[in-house]
């Protein structure tokens, strides 16, 4: 099950950064959204997956079985996803904003510091 589990992570890795070397915002966001759960997905994983022994420490003990799976992996993801979905609103509200005063969502039209129509300044003094 785990090795399913590192492919398919790999797979996420790999279309995150596809999707972020993009010059479209849309993609990059998405990229990033993909990269998110591909660093959950590794943080579930290395928590181990096991469905036969819960995570909770029975009576008369002091620690969990040997073959139960670490919750606080899970505890990290769970506030991983929280971060990462007001992180992906914030890039959004950012994104539409920037498409609503530049008319694109194309990075190499967005440079507003490089004008393509003005002249260059003087090359000597």
């Amino acid at each position: 099950m785990e090795p399913l589990f590192a492919v398919l992570i790999g797979l996420f890795f790999a279309a995150a950064v596809y999707l972020m070397l993009s010059k479209h915002t849309v993609r990059i966001l998405l990229g990033i959204v993909l990269l998110g759960n591909g660093v959950n997905l590794t943080l579930f994983t290395a928590g181990r997956l096991t469905r036969e022994v819960p995570p909770i420490i029975p009576a008369g003990m002091d620690a969990l079985p040997a073959g139960a799976a670490n919750p606080l992996p899970q505890a990290l993801i769970l506030t991983a996803i929280v971060i990462s979905f007001s992180f992906f609103a914030f890039l959004l509200v950012l994104t539409y904003r920037a498409y609503q005063e530049l008319g694109t969502d194309d990075t190499d039209e967005m440079r507003l510091a490089e004008p393509r129509d003005e002249q260059l300044p003087p090359m000597g003094y």
